[in-house]
């Protein structure tokens, strides 16, 4: 199962910080997950686009509050831009059980 979710809140709107984005897109793929009886332990691959590189730091320590060992294989590149005017999107790939 892939799945990618922009950082956007119920109500469409951003949180205006790579924090708030990145916590909102691994919260929005919790629910995805969730919603197919998985969770983060069952992804194997993860692709993190931020549209600027400088935010590595701050993305990557969110990120890691969700995962354990062992962790999934992951990129994080830069990207010119995301719809929306997002920092940060994440795309997931999870093995179904």
């Amino acid at each position: 199962m892939t799945v990618k979710r922009q950082p956007s809140r119920p109500t469409g709107n951003l949180s205006g910080t790579v924090t708030g984005e990145t916590t909102q897109a691994m919260e929005n793929l919790r629910a995805v997950l969730s919603e197919a009886g998985l969770d983060f332990s069952d992804v194997v691959q993860t692709w993190i686009f931020l549209t600027e590189l400088t935010d590595f730091d701050t993305a990557n320590a969110v990120y890691a509050e969700y995962f354990n060992e062992p962790y999934p294989a992951r990129a994080m590149v830069q990207v010119a831009g995301l719809p929306k005017g997002a920092r940060v999107e994440i795309e997931m790939v999870a093995k179904v059980r």
